[in-house]
């Protein structure tokens, strides 16, 4: 185990699989006490027992973190076990890959709502413990597709546009009470979202294909990964970081 974060109080949302899971067990193992909120119980339970069982610290708490009641409920659980944090990871998302012209106004307003509105108030319930702290660190996952628009993902490609803003504003607002706000940009990564993402684009005939994917970025991207840069942007290490947008993406958007 580490030290990166030794002393440090982190609540990742989306923290049980894929690169939030990675993260919880990085966050843990560098010396965060760390509460994971996930809509996933089985496997939000699963990687803080994990966690606990190599030593580390951590609590789980279940949410639908587009829903405020069920996130107030959620951080106040964590902050009363482990306490207030100083570090959030707004890393809870999902994706719609579908012709523009067939995504219904529910499936726009739930994929706002998982992407968007978690980070809205996630950030709102966390943000105050860190203002009477004097200080606390946000990464908020983004993704190359804040920028690099893909076919038949016009939905996702909005909600992480404004993921990229909502980092660098609450950054701007928040600069002068201590507060850093981040976002992580992953491109293509190996997990199971990732590889979903891949399939369906895939069968709505866009190359997605293996060839098409080593041109863009070389390789899938392992969730450990992004795991690792939105450990340094957490950190202490990143203490002149602040409303930026770090690409997890092997070149894929600067080519």
């Amino acid at each position: 185990m580490g030290d990166r974060l030794k002393g440090k109080i982190a609540i990742i949302s989306g923290g049980a699989t894929g690169m939030g899971g990675a993260a919880s067990r990085l966050f843990a193992a560098e010396g965060a006490a760390v509460g994971v909120i996930d809509r996933n119980a089985d496997a939000g339970r699963a990687v803080v027992a994990e966690i606990n069982g190599n030593g580390g610290k951590a609590v789980f708490a279940a949410a639908d973190v587009a829903d405020e009641m069920q996130v107030n409920t959620a951080v106040a659980s964590v902050s009363s076990a482990i306490g207030p944090a100083n570090v959030l990871f707004n890393h809870a998302g999902t994706i719609i890959v579908k012709p523009f012209l067939d995504i219904t106004l529910s499936e726009w307003e739930w994929l706002m709502g998982v992407n968007v509105t978690s980070m809205f108030l996630m950030t709102k319930a966390v943000l105050p413990g860190m203002l009477a702290m004097g200080g606390g660190s946000i990464v908020c996952t983004s993704s190359i597709s804040a920028i690099a628009a893909t076919p038949l993902e016009t939905a996702y490609n909005t909600t992480k546009g404004a993921c990229h803003m909502f980092a660098r504003a609450i950054a701007v607002e928040y600069r002068d009470k201590g507060i850093r706000c981040n976002a992580v940009c992953p491109g293509f990564v190996k997990t199971p979202h990732g590889l979903r993402e891949v399939a369906e684009l895939t069968r709505l005939g866009v190359d997605a294909s293996d060839t098409a994917l080593a041109v863009q970025q070389g390789r899938l991207c392992e969730p450990e990964e992004v795991a690792r840069a939105a450990l340094f942007l957490v950190s202490d290490e990143a203490s002149f970081v602040n409303g930026t947008h770090l690409f997890v993406d092997n070149c894929f958007t600067a080519v």
